[in-house]
């Protein structure tokens, strides 16, 4: 049997109508023949065909129950079937249609008309199937295409940040630690079925990509205030504040150079609203409450915790429960009081994030 000639399945109870059809189509397809709707199932267990030529009127199960029980299963639904019928009225060929049918080929058998018929519908069928694949290579395509794009992105916004922790040499490996920080908060948040609304708007992987661009404005600060061994004087801190300014301000030029920019929409909110506090009294826009984006808010927790269980000039690091308490304390006066609760259901998984990271740079 040629595997690339088509096969066709021609069900009639009569004998005569198999035999003429079979030697009509023999020459150009391989052909099988059944004479009932039950032989048709039992031979599709071992055959696909591409076409099924159906007659309607049947004893025992009529071409009608064949086809609605052909559309009802996934393995058979798509075969095209062409009804043959000796009939000629309009309700029968309506009926036929309505239940899938492909065509009506009336019996007698034109022997030209047939094949002629029978070649159109395959090629029908064959254009269809070189579209749905296309259509399949193409959504391959622009799946893999996105995800270049998203793995580009997240080398910028990783490179951006290893040159701000570079700079920051005391805050090294904080950009990883608070993405992961995020990472645990929006679970529980999810899981716990809070800020739903906000949650389901994000697109969460860039969101937690964009985090680590939160302290890009460092870039902009001066070294001796950056590096500074010791605990800044009040002026010194005021330009410090000015990072989250300074923040925004890059992610905005980025984005005017950046036909998709969809990515750095969470990034500038981080930037600029992380150092925000619940009660209004944090910088730089002394927003309170609701008014500081879900964002600022969540990172604001991320940010100081690991803040307090890092070492700095003026500064011992604090334990993970030192740390914990202090962020509680915080409650309703820094921090966001619901994000706060779901904080000490999860506060544990922080301190394994520090212990992995620690782990991985050895």
């Amino acid at each position: 049997m040629d595997d690339s000639r088509k096969k066709v399945v021609l069900v009639d109870d009569n004998i005569t109508n198999l035999t003429v059809g079979k030697n009509i189509l023999i020459n150009y397809y391989d052909i099988f023949t059944v004479p009932s709707g039950e032989k048709l199932f039992v031979l599709l267990e071992k055959i696909a065909p591409d076409l099924i030529l159906l007659d309607i009127e049947m004893p025992s199960m009529n071409g009608y129950e064949v086809i609605k029980r052909l559309k009802a299963a996934e393995k058979t639904a798509d075969i095209p079937v062409i009804f043959l019928t000796a009939k000629n009225d309009s309700t029968s060929e309506l009926e036929g249609l309505s239940l899938g049918a492909m065509d009506y080929i009336s019996k007698p058998f034109s022997p030209p008309l047939l094949l002629k018929r029978i070649a159109l519908h395959l090629l029908v069928e064959s254009q269809k199937k070189k579209l749905q694949d296309y259509n399949n290579n193409l959504q391959q395509m622009v799946e893999q295409k996105t995800k270049t794009i998203l793995n580009l992105q997240n080398a910028i916004l990783k490179t951006v940040a290893n040159m701000v922790e570079h700079r920051d040499e005391i805050t090294g490996g904080h950009v990883e630690r608070t993405r992961d920080y995020l990472a645990i908060l929006v679970e529980a948040l999810i899981k716990n079925n809070l800020y739903s609304r906000e949650i389901t708007a994000w697109d969460i992987d860039f969101f937690l990509q964009s985090s680590q661009l939160h302290d890009v404005g460092k870039i902009a600060i001066k070294d001796y205030i950056l590096l500074k061994p010791g605990r800044l004087t009040e002026e010194e801190f005021n330009e410090m504040k000015n990072h989250t300014i300074f923040g925004v301000r890059i992610i905005e030029e980025i984005e005017k150079d950046s036909p998709e920019s969809t990515f750095l929409k969470h990034a500038k909110i981080l930037a600029g609203t992380h150092h925000e506090k619940w009660d209004g009294t944090g910088y730089p826009y002394g927003y309170s409450k609701d008014l500081i984006p879900l964002e600022g808010r969540l990172m604001a927790i991320a940010d100081v915790y690991d803040a307090l269980i890092s070492v700095r000039p003026y500064k011992k690091a604090f334990s993970h429960e030192e740390a914990v308490k202090i962020i509680v304390d915080g409650k309703g006066s820094h921090f966001d009081p619901t994000l706060i609760e779901i904080f000490l259901a999860i506060a544990d998984r922080f301190a394994e994030v520090v212990i992995k990271r620690q782990n991985q740079r050895g």
